[in-house]
């Protein structure tokens, strides 16, 4: 059977048509199979390992996770060096970069006489002009700076506690770098002496939050003492110091033993200051101890490099040869030394005692100051009634000495140098001799007999013969005398027992009656501005109305209060204001009587805080309770564990704190208490709420 042309047409047709289809099939694959082979191949060449290549005829398909943006460009160029760049199709991505940090904020306060600076950076949320308002006012008129930066981002932990903390502390340092960063704080400052940095150091370690490290460095630069004074004698009072100066710890005890070696005893105060004249000083002075405990009564007194040992009537010659000899061969070159033996005193023919001539000041409580005895002549009578007025006042001298032309040449220099020594006692005597100078009386200055014993070595030269008798009365010490917190907080609540802090109900004004109460509270205030300490101003609610609206309204009229204080020129550094709403009540807000007890104004120290001691006249024995932890803590200087503390129990209140600092948290005025918003929160039943708000206007009236 033969085909007919067509079907073998056909036939060839197909058979032309499978080849065809073969051979491009197996052409495609072997492009497909060296396109990808070329890519990958320059791909982990060119050390893009992280690259996934696989074909799709001839689609070169590119995958994988590159490291950077430009690695995944580069991959790609390279890919379209090798086949045709439209053949390529893109499946690569890029490593997620992390997210950007958030910066580190932290503000920098610089504070010294001439004006305050701010640096640093600070997130949004802060309250920037407030705070400067606040440091203008601390500023008293200084200028300050602001040259902080803002970032738009959160708040980090503790940052809001530290801020509040480092504004506490920026307040009670005048010339001071406060450090604040998200719960820390460092302080550097300068003390005037070494009793103002321990009471400054007491202050702001007191009242750390426990949320807040803090890292402090007061230095108190030492005195200059010129000149260098250092006198010990031995009378019949015992061996002790008129004056004692020392540079450095280690010589203070060295002179302390040596005086204990020559009997004395008790406490004795020597000065660490500035203006040794030489590093021998001490060694001298021990020495100096030393001759005076071998006379056996004496005094040595050192004025810088001048020494002036002074012996009794009674001492045997030869002795003092012997001592005076020892102390001339071992002092060292720089120091001059003087010696006086004291002559017997003569007796005139007829067996009676010749009376050497004296010149007296004596100086009342009243402030009076007589000036008897005798002087050189009308001049030198002149200059020192001129001098004595000078120094008490014009109106307080009488003056009744007499002319004696046989007086020695420095007779009127050692009347001066008794009248100046006189100038330092409250009331009390000069009496001038020629040999002698005596120094009684009583004062408020408890450094003022190292003071008068300055100004004799001083004043007298080599003629440092000179005996002080002064006693310190606390009574006149201006320091000493000041009230105690507590005498300036029970003077408020005395005012405050007469008559309450009231105000008309939905109002924050201070109106009325109250106008008279905060006046006399500022007066107190004023009376007691060189008192250490801090005062919150707490302001209470009764429990009608929503919580919320109670905290606010109880915050508004504790910061009315302050704010009328300031409006007084109350310095308010060390007060703060707290509205506790209706957390702290005091009576049965089930009554008229105690819902009208409970809404109160109550002034109380915030270290009488852990106490429960409130001040103020809505006093009752309903207060919280009195730990006595934190008056513990501050009498041992020891940390008094009464176990863990709530803070959010009772907003603004002190709380255990770390071993490291010993101090409770400064209660904040601008906080939300977290036990009041807890409970408002945790709340499930909202028909309540609903109730609240619908009342509101009718219980806001009772606030």
């Amino acid at each position: 059977m033969r085909l007919g042309p067509k079907i073998i047409s056909a036939i060839s047709l197909a058979l032309a048509a499978a080849g065809c289809w073969l051979v491009a099939t197996i052409a495609a694959d072997i492009i497909e199979t060296r396109s990808g082979k070329a890519v990958r191949i320059a791909l982990i060449e060119a050390d893009h390992d992280w690259a996934d290549v696989h074909t799709d005829g001839l689609q070169v398909h590119i995958g994988g996770i590159a490291p950077t943006e430009a690695q995944r460009f580069d991959a790609l160029h390279i890919a379209g060096t090798m086949v045709d760049a439209t053949r390529i199709v893109d499946g690569t991505t890029v490593t997620p970069s992390e997210p950007l940090a958030p910066p580190r904020f932290s503000i920098e306060i610089l504070r010294n006489d001439e004006g305050v600076t701010l640096i640093g950076l600070v997130p949004t949320s802060l309250d920037r002009a407030s705070m400067v308002n606040e440091i203008t006012a601390l500023a008293e008129g200084a200028e300050v700076t602001d040259l902080l930066e803002v970032a738009s981002y959160p708040e980090p932990r503790d940052w809001e506690s530290a801020v509040h903390f480092g504004m506490n502390v920026l307040a009670r340092l005048p010339r001071s770098k406060v450090s604040i960063s998200a719960g820390q704080v460092g302080v550097e400052a300068i003390a005037e002496s070494a009793e103002e940095k321990a009471t400054l150091e007491a202050a702001i370690t007191k009242r750390v939050p426990k949320s807040v490290s803090l890292r402090h460095n007061i230095s108190a630069p030492r005195p200059v003492i010129t000149p260098f004074t250092l006198r010990f004698l031995i009378d019949e009072s015992g061996p002790h110091f008129d004056a004692c100066s020392v540079d450095t710890a280690r010589n203070q005890g060295r002179i302390l033993e040596a005086a204990t070696q020559a009997g004395a005893t008790g406490r004795v105060n020597c000065t660490l200051g500035l203006g040794v004249p030489t590093p021998e000083w001490t060694n001298a002075a021990i020495l100096g101890i030393g001759a005076v405990a071998e006379l056996g009564a004496g005094s040595i007194t050192f004025a810088d490099a001048d020494v002036t040992l002074v012996a009794t009537e009674t001492t045997d010659p030869a002795l003092f040869d012997r001592v005076v000899g020892e102390l001339e061969s071992n002092l060292p070159d720089v120091f001059s030394l003087h010696s006086v033996l004291p002559e017997p005193t003569e007796q005139t023919e007829d067996g009676s005692i010749q009376a050497p001539p004296e010149f007296t000041a004596t100086r009342n409580p009243a402030g009076r100051v007589q000036l008897r005895g005798r002087l050189n002549n009308a001049m030198v009578r002149q200059t020192v009634e001129s001098y004595a007025k000078a120094r008490f006042g014009a109106d307080s001298v009488y003056t009744a000495a007499r002319i004696d032309e046989t007086l020695p040449e420095p007779w009127p220099m050692r009347v001066l140098a008794g009248l100046e020594a006189l100038s330092e006692l409250d009331h009390g005597s000069a009496l001038v001799k020629e040999s002698y100078v005596d120094i009684r009386g009583t004062t408020g200055n408890p450094e003022a007999k190292a003071e008068i014993s300055r100004i004799l070595a001083e004043k007298l030269g080599d003629a440092q013969n000179f005996g002080i008798n002064v006693t310190y009365d606390e009574a006149l010490d201006p320091v000493a005398s000041l009230p105690t917190p507590d005498e300036c907080l029970e003077q408020i609540r005395a005012v405050q027992a007469r008559e309450k802090i009231s105000f008309a109900p939905s109002s924050t004004d201070i109106e009325g009656a109250a106008i008279g109460i905060v006046n006399e509270i500022a007066d107190i205030l004023k009376s007691c501005k060189d008192v250490q300490m801090e005062i919150e101003i707490a302001g209470h609610t009764d429990s009608q109305g929503r919580e919320e609206m109670n905290l606010e309204l109880s915050q508004a009229r504790a910061d009315a209060v302050l704010e009328a204080l300031i409006a007084r020129r109350v310095l308010t550094s060390g007060i703060v204001s707290t509205g506790y709403g209706e957390t702290d009540p005091i009576a049965d807000n089930d009554t008229e009587e105690g819902r009208e007890e409970n809404r109160r104004i109550e002034f109380r120290l915030v270290a009488e805080e852990s106490d429960g001691l409130a001040t103020g006249g809505d006093e009752t024995d309903g207060g919280s309770e009195e730990t006595g932890a934190e008056a513990q803590e501050e009498a041992t200087g020891t940390k008094t564990d009464s176990g863990p503390s709530d803070t959010t129990e009772e907003p603004g209140a002190p709380s255990e704190v770390d071993g490291v600092t010993g101090a409770a948290p400064e209660a904040d005025p601008d906080a939300q208490p977290a036990a009041a918003e807890g409970q408002v929160a945790e709340s499930p039943d909202t028909s309540r709420e609903n109730t609240d708000e619908a009342a509101e206007d009718s219980t806001e009236d009772t606030q």
